[in-house]
């Protein structure tokens, strides 16, 4: 779908005709999707070009779009930003049993988007009114929530919605350049849209969830904010900002944690405090993208009896082997040399063949590393490249 994507090629698309083909092209594995066989009988079916485009480019966004949306992805229309910047679904529902769980009955999605966290507040039974500004966005946000009555689309500015309309707000603002595809990432904030000084002055009169990228900057949340940082299978997804009624604790941070279906919580209120450096344990765990963004390390810590192997390293130590969803855990082997000649000796002599390679604190290129050591053998382990203290050290293990 390009950025000139007609009102009639959506039309199409969400019709009966298309969406009987979308159902067959899912069907069709990725690689005839680009080639040029299916759109001779594409073409060959009566279609126009430009209904064949649509088809092919909305094919491609559906699969794509699985990772995020699991089989409802069928079910939904895609522009290419739209589906960059949309929620996963888990994390979606997650958001909308917040706004339940608070008393909330009615919210504006403000900035909604192709409607993702729309769709997952309507399913909660909120009532909805999902708002855009682009035309074609809308298009695309009024499909997705067609099948949910108590959800409308309106066309406007979110800085001109009337937020008497509604109970709580929910701000999602563009943080890329306009357009369908081929957009790009905003890193100046004040030319984000809606800007975060209405949002933040919105929050002050109503219940506001703000929506935010991962590596949203620390010192810009204002302090009656509860700042919630997400990952989802060890990648860190958003962060997520509660205001007013919607705040569990106003000030904390907190750490939500996905692995698959499940679920997990960490927070804190109070400022950041460590725990001290440690000689190298038994174990090394490496703690969840959600928990660094939270600077949650030190509680974490506390909660698996385990210290630092560095102060300014996102790694920790410790004696005892520890189930938690918030870090991976590593077993320890041995220490090898660092120098890379002796490491390349060391790792032959043990036979590794297969080597996951990871590193924190030491400036390298794991892959172009992995192929320099020449690995070779039947055994397989995982190499932490890092310091203990100000010593560059490789720690040979095994994942737990």
């Amino acid at each position: 779908m390009t950025e000139s994507a007609s009102e009639e090629s959506w039309q199409f698309l969400s019709g009966e005709v298309g969406q009987t083909h979308l159902a067959t092209l899912r069907a069709r594995p990725l690689e005839e999707l680009r080639g040029v066989r299916v759109v001779s009988e594409l073409r060959a079916s009566g279609l126009e070009s430009n209904q064949v485009s649509a088809l092919l480019a909305q094919a491609l966004l559906q699969k794509k779009a699985m990772t995020k949306f699991g089989a409802d992805a069928e079910r939904m229309l895609f522009t290419q930003s739209g589906l960059e910047q949309a929620t996963r679904a888990i994390v979606a529902k997650s958001h909308a049993t917040r706004f339940v769980n608070q008393g909330m009955h009615s919210v504006a999605d403000l900035g909604c988007g192709i409607g993702a966290e729309s769709r997952a507040l309507a399913a909660a039974g909120l009532d909805v009114t999902a708002v855009d500004l682009d035309p074609q966005t809308a298009v695309v946000a009024a499909f997705n929530l067609s099948s949910y009555p108590q959800a409308t689309i309106e066309i406007a500015d979110a800085e001109a919605f009337d937020a008497t309309r509604t109970q709580a707000l929910f701000f999602d603002p563009a943080r890329r350049t306009s357009g369908l595809k081929n957009t790009k990432r905003l890193t100046d904030t004040a030319e984000y849209s809606p800007s975060l000084n209405f949002v933040f002055e919105m929050a002050k009169q109503k219940p506001t969830a703000l929506k935010l990228g991962p590596g949203f900057d620390h010192e810009l949340i204002p302090s009656e904010a509860e700042a919630q940082y997400t990952s989802v299978d060890g990648e860190a997804v958003e962060t997520l900002l509660w205001f007013g009624a919607l705040t569990d604790a106003p000030g904390a941070r907190r750490a939500t944690v996905f692995r698959g279906s499940a679920e997990h919580t960490l927070s804190e209120q109070g400022s950041p405090v460590d725990e001290p450096m440690r000689a190298l344990g038994e174990y090394i765990h490496e703690p969840d993208p959600a928990i660094i963004r939270a600077r949650l390390i030190g509680s974490l810590a506390r909660t698996l009896s385990a210290g630092m192997l560095n102060e300014k390293i996102a790694y920790l130590t410790s004696d005892h082997e520890s189930e938690t969803p918030f870090a991976r855990t590593f077993r320890v082997r041995e220490v090898l040399p660092a120098s890379e000649d002796r490491l390349k000796k060391a790792l032959r002599e043990r036979k590794i063949g297969t080597l996951e390679i990871k590193k924190r604190g030491m400036d390298l290129d794991p892959a172009q590393l992995r192929k320099r050591l020449q690995l070779r053998g039947e055994h397989s382990a995982t190499l932490i490249l890092t310091r203990i203290g100000q010593e560059r050290c490789a720690i040979l293990t095994d994942r737990v």
